[in-house]
């Protein structure tokens, strides 16, 4: 304040005569806020009356108070009357901006008002006295400027009074706002809020805008596509850049990314009007994409605390595919039920159930919860990392509170200490649903006292008493796109800074351990598939490859030969020796023993067998033993065969190869009348001089894999009879 009245006139002098300081006086910080983006729009006229009157209710409720010694300005307790008829969520955006702007900057206005004589000359009651503080904001930011009224507005009679008041103070008013900027130096009040306040505010503005594709209406293709037809080009980053372009988000492949400039052009698309796009802060759509990836295609899903229905709407667009339920808790008015589903309906969500008691109420044995496996908890907390409270209070329903801690830059201790402990409640009443197998805790605060601390003492005082699994911290579910947030979520939380493209957040999951007594088995879970119809008609009744090795590599040692075998192996035996002497002149003849295993009296006792290859050859010209038990297997497989050992073998100079011809075992009678079905070969081979013997070659060598056969061998060969048959 001046000490001479000399001083007060040449200061009310160039404060009227100077419009180019007074131009100086509106708040750049604020101009994003209320509309007035540059110099080319047109100048501020005003608000509604009703405008004013509800602004400053919300004033009247988030003041800061002061101690009795430094009251200047009283302030009633009654509330101002005006008409909700027209009220919408525009009237309500405008009505909270006005009123935090006039808490930003409430000192400074009250100053002004008693520098000016407005207070104590005024006989106005204590209860218009927010309306004075919230309609001088408005002035000063005007130029001190008449208001322009439509001819259709309803006046308020109090709103009227007020501004008849305020402009016969107009020169005193301008002149004090003069010297209070000279005071602190300041090239407009603006400069004179607390460097953080301007910070957050100059983020606000140029913070970029994010939404979410409702997939239940359209494809992001079809997205991409509609916007290019009106001018958007898909971009990289969106960052720095004024054009009419767009980005997809790396965390959530259904987010868009918009500059912030562009939201009153894109409000006025048939994307958005058809909520086909829907603007959110980029935190809540983190939460609902980490319950995604913790859902199986029947797990319910309950969510706390959610604040914009447009979180629960994203949820159950994420799940239109599935057939999960989410239940939303909390809705205490059943009268907004309807206007609920209109705008569920509208969105094309379906799987969504409203509960109406609170969630401590809630208890975990409620009938309606057992398939709940996900709790998705979204706490009322400070709410400091985000940029501009005004959008968060609207979006997320949360307390007007929250204009008065950003105002001052912070939330006090005491009010940081009872939201912590109701966060913890919150988080241990949901530990204690024995059904829930996962748990998302995320908060838009910077403050470790709301994040870490609260979900470490929850896992540290659990109830182990319950007959449950414990919980335990997870990873984050989310992909983690650089070095910093890979550096932030060392401790397996995963948290985003406050910074120039998005808002702070933080996110903790929280998953049963598994128990070590339960061990699902791959059929167990082929089982399940089946039963659930996602196997497509795939029959899990045949046992694989590797199972039938493991079956038939248990078979028991064969058993001694009986009598009945005994003379077969001596016919066997007698051949061989006739054609071992006749290759006398070879230098070593290499012999095969064979044993012949039997299971039981009913089924074949022996056979000689050659080494498995992948890919056995097949020849309906040499027949096999068969089983007569299962009809299932009506080949039995060979089991034994001796090798020759490489000591007992000397290489020939000219090797050849030569086949012995298929043994046969004579048949029951009941095993006769399958003798004409085509069987499974074998030979017993030995390597010899290349000297072709005529006549010992009855049939055509086996070729081996990779080798042509032999078509040369003359197709007239006497045959040698065979009497081991």
């Amino acid at each position: 304040m001046l000490d001479s009245a000399s001083e007060l006139e040449f200061s009310e002098e160039k404060a009227t005569e100077d419009p180019s300081q007074l131009s100086s006086l509106e708040l750049s910080g604020d101009t994003a806020s209320s509309g007035k983006n540059s110099a080319g729009l047109p100048e501020k006229t005003g608000y509604p009356d009703s405008v004013y009157v509800m602004a400053a209710n919300i004033f009247q409720g988030i003041r800061v108070e002061k101690s009795p010694g430094k009251v200047l300005i009283k302030y009633g307790n009654e509330p101002l009357q005006y008409s909700t008829e027209f009220e919408d969520e525009s009237f309500q955006r405008l009505s909270y901006e006005l009123a935090f702007s006039a808490l930003k900057y409430q000192d400074i206005l009250e100053s002004i008002l008693i520098d000016s004589y407005i207070f104590p000359s005024t006989t106005i009651p204590d209860h218009l006295n927010s309306l004075i503080v919230v309609m001088l904001y408005d002035f000063q930011d005007r130029k001190f400027q008449g208001r322009l009224l439509s001819d259709n507005e309803e006046s308020i009679a109090e709103v009227l009074e007020v501004e008849n008041l305020l402009n016969s103070f107009k020169t005193k008013l301008a002149a004090a706002l003069a010297r209070c900027r000279i005071k602190h130096d300041a090239l407009s009040i603006y400069h004179i809020l607390p460097e953080t306040i301007r910070n957050q505010e100059l983020r606000a503005s140029t913070l970029p805008l994010y939404a979410w594709i409702n997939t239940c209406k359209i494809s992001p293709e079809e997205v991409y596509h509609s916007l290019k037809k009106k001018g958007y080009n898909k971009v990289e980053s969106i960052l720095h850049i004024d054009d009419k372009v767009f980005a997809v988000d790396q965390h959530c492949y259904d987010v868009l990314i918009f500059p912030s400039h562009l939201k009153s052009d894109l409000l006025n698309t048939d994307l958005f009007k058809d909520y086909k796009l829907i603007f959110q802060d980029k935190s809540r759509s983190l939460a609902v994409h980490s319950v995604k990836a913790l859902l199986n295609m029947d797990d319910d899903i309950l969510m706390v605390n959610t604040g914009s229905w447009y979180t629960v709407a994203h949820m159950s667009v994420l799940t239109n595919n599935n057939t999960s339920k989410i239940f939303v808790c909390g809705v205490q008015s059943q009268a907004k039920d309807p206007d609920l589903k209109n705008l569920f309906t509208k969105m094309g969500c379906k799987n969504i159930e409203i509960l109406h008691e609170t969630f401590i109420n809630l208890e975990s044995k409620d009938h309606r919860l057992q398939k709940v496996k996900v709790i998705l908890l979204l706490p009322r907390c400070s709410g400091l990392g985000i940029s501009n409270p005004v959008e968060f209070i609207l979006n997320e329903h949360e307390d007007t509170g929250l204009l008065k801690d950003f105002s001052q830059g912070g939330t006090s201790e005491d009010k940081l200490h009872v939201l912590a402990q109701q966060q913890y409640e919150q988080l241990t009443h949901a530990m204690k649903f024995t059904r829930a197998q996962a748990i998302v805790y995320c908060t838009c605060s910077v403050y470790p006292e709301e994040n870490e601390a609260v979900v470490k003492k929850a896992l540290e005082f659990q109830d182990h008493g319950i007959k449950v699994q414990p919980y335990r911290l997870s990873p984050p579910v989310l992909p983690l796109c650089s070095l910093k947030e890979i550096h932030l979520s060392t401790d397996k939380f995963f948290r985003m800074e406050p910074s120039e493209i998005t808002n702070g957040c933080f996110l903790s999951v929280l998953t049963r351990e598994r128990d070590p007594s339960e061990t699902v088995s791959v059929k167990d879970v082929l089982a399940r598939a089946a039963a659930k119809g996602l196997l497509n008609g795939i029959e899990l009744g045949k046992p694989s490859k590797r199972e039938k090795k493991k079956k038939k590599s248990k078979i028991p040692l064969p058993k001694a030969p009986t009598a009945d075998n005994n003379s077969v192996q001596m016919k066997i035996a007698e051949f061989l020796s006739r054609e071992t002497n006749a290759n006398a002149n070879r230098s070593e003849a290499l012999t095969t023993k064979t044993s012949l295993p039997q299971k039981n009296t009913n089924q074949v006792g022996s056979s000689p067998q050659v080494r498995k290859t992948n890919k056995p050859t097949t020849n309906p010209l040499a027949p096999t033993f068969m089983k007569n038990t299962p009809p299932a297997r009506p080949y039995e497989r060979l089991t034994n065969f001796v090798r020759p050992r490489p000591e007992d073998r000397m290489i020939a100079l000219k090797p050849i190869e030569i086949v012995l011809p298929p043994v046969m075992l004579p048949f029951s009678s009941s095993q006769g009348i399958r003798s004409h079905v085509p069987t499974q070969q074998f030979y017993c081979r030995w390597v010899g001089p290349k000297t072709v013997m005529p006549g010992y070659l009855s049939t055509p060598s086996v070729p081996r894999r990779g080798e042509k056969p032999k078509d040369n061998l003359p197709s007239s060969l006497p045959r040698r009879p065979r009497p081991w048959l």
